[in-house]
């Protein structure tokens, strides 16, 4: 019996997200918000229904994969190449922002008769790698909440996407830095190799992949379903190139892949099979694991005062940071909290990079639990807050339904929110 459990876990995410899905929607929250709960719920932090499985694990692997694969299919490039400058300086701040002030925090706590280290690592490599932690964003949470606002494509949107992905690459390089300063054997100049080394060889593959795509769809133009079938090869493969060959996040490789295959004439229609794929399979199970991975240790008063400090500093480091980036390229107020708020969300990011510092003798194990719980509020209040921010910038005029739709289609889109921010359309910042 114990062999076929997966599918009583299967079937317990899968009607925990959608009714929790469906209750903080009808509280004016975002559904992800409800999937992130009943990971929570049903995970060890609370009921113990549901433990982390190498199935779960691997399948959530799975459908972040996925959502990223949707949403660079989704993507404007040509929007995403004008805010390719803005994007650098936005993860650029935001990275060094909540690096200083995640150091900072971890240097008034990190004493003894505060709180008690036992890493291996000097107390200075300890404090630079809490800030660290700090810079990570989990950009699948925004990117989920996007979709779900019709608000992915905007000009606030593109710009968190192509932030997230040179903060990865960034985070990499910090993690790195301090991970050579702890290990001789860790070569910096090795990884930055690497990295642009990926960028060369997605290029390249973009180039092949379009032009050979485009004679095949010559070849077949009525045999749609082996194109879902290529988009996915595409899609499994560069995840994998990214982390196995050059170090970097399969999240990234998945992407960019998406970013190829936009460039398709089919691409809406293989964007509609994945994302029912997603949303009916592989993104609860993600979403749900990231509550599932919560176990929350025993805390002292002063890990918990800590751990509160931790969170407000990662919440309002991003924030800040990532908006005043966006401020400095040029963007509009409005959008600069989109931006800011976008980049909240740490996700299973940080706790990856925790992990790694703790093999490594970089982090104390009196520092896990406050990370968690920077982990579990960032992903939790992001959704909420980004509901939120985007409601603030201009008014939308509804403009006369019969002369906006020439289709049905985009009637559609319009009716559910799906078009341009119209101030984000039509004044594109100056850089």
């Amino acid at each position: 019996m114990e062999a076929y459990h997966f599918l009583l876990d299967l079937a317990l995410i899968l009607l925990s997200t959608k009714v929790l899905g469906l209750l903080t929607k009808r509280f004016q929250m975002p559904q992800v918000v409800g999937a992130l709960l009943a990971g929570l719920l049903l995970g060890p932090a609370m009921l113990g229904f549901i433990h982390q499985t190498d199935f779960i694990h691997e399948t959530a692997e799975v459908g972040v994969i996925i959502l990223m694969f949707c949403a660079g299919m989704e993507t404007d490039i040509q929007e995403l190449k004008k805010s390719g400058k803005a994007s650098f300086i936005i993860a650029l701040i935001g990275v060094i922002v909540p690096l200083i002030g995640g150091f900072g925090v971890a240097y008034f706590f990190n004493k003894p008769g505060i709180m008690e280290s036992d890493a291996s690592a000097s107390v200075f490599l300890q404090n630079i790698f809490i800030g660290i932690i700090l810079t990570a964003t989990s950009v699948s949470i925004t990117v989920e909440t996007l979709k779900e606002l019709g608000k992915l494509k905007t000009r606030s949107g593109n710009a968190i996407l192509g932030a997230a992905i040179i903060d990865d690459i960034l985070g990499i390089i910090a993690l790195t830095v301090v991970t050579s300063l702890a290990d001789s054997s860790v070569s910096i100049l090795w990884v930055l190799l690497r990295i642009v080394g990926f960028f060369l060889f997605a290029g390249a593959v973009g180039v092949v992949f379009y032009w050979g795509y485009r004679k095949l769809e010559s070849k077949s133009p009525r045999g749609m379903h082996r194109h879902v079938i290529w988009a996915a090869v595409l899609c499994f493969l560069m995840s994998y190139l990214a982390e196995a060959w050059f170090g970097v996040a399969d999240i990234t490789g998945a992407f960019i892949a998406g970013l190829i295959m936009s460039t398709t004439r089919r691409a809406s229609y293989l964007a509609s099979k994945f994302d029912v794929l997603s949303y009916a399979y592989l993104s609860p199970i993600f979403f749900a694991s990231i509550g599932l991975q919560v176990n929350l240790p025993a805390m002292n008063l002063n890990v918990v005062i800590f751990a509160v400090a931790l969170v407000i500093v990662a919440v309002l480091t991003k924030v800040v940071g990532c908006g005043l980036g966006a401020k400095m390229c040029h963007y509009q107020n409005y959008q600069c909290m989109r931006i800011g708020v976008g980049m909240i969300s740490r996700g299973e990011v940080a706790l990856i990079v925790a992990s790694k510092g703790t093999a490594l003798g970089l982090m104390g194990t009196s520092f896990l639990g406050p990370v968690v719980l920077v982990v579990v509020i960032t992903t939790i209040i992001t959704p909420i807050l980004l509901k939120v921010v985007f409601k603030k910038g201009p008014a939308v005029t509804p403009p006369v339904e019969s002369a906006l739709a020439n289709s049905y289609e985009e009637l559609n889109n319009y009716r559910t929110g799906a078009l341009l921010e119209p101030q984000d359309a039509e004044t594109p910042p100056k850089e």
